[in-house]
């Protein structure tokens, strides 16, 4: 798991079947590396939020057969952003 910020929104017109009602999001890490995460939960731009990955992110996003690498687990509610980029 580790601690990243949703940029924004994730739009696309055509999708594998599994995606096709899932919610994406563009986030960023603290180096400020960009990736797509599946976002079961509604997290909105600016959040900051826990993201899981690998094989445990398809079974967060709570079905092991969607084809996802990265998950949106949690919104953090309070956050220190100044330590995140140290």
């Amino acid at each position: 798991m580790q601690i990243q910020r949703v940029v924004r929104e994730l739009v696309t017109t055509k999708r594998n079947f599994w995606l096709a009602a899932k919610s994406l999001r563009v986030v960023e890490d603290a180096r400020g590396n960009l990736e797509v995460a599946l976002d079961p939960i509604g997290a909105k731009p600016g959040d900051y939020v826990i993201t899981i990955g690998i094989s445990a992110a398809r079974i967060a996003a709570g079905n092991p057969k969607i084809t996802t690498d990265l998950t949106i687990g949690g919104i953090i509610d309070q956050w220190d952003e100044a330590s995140w980029r140290s």
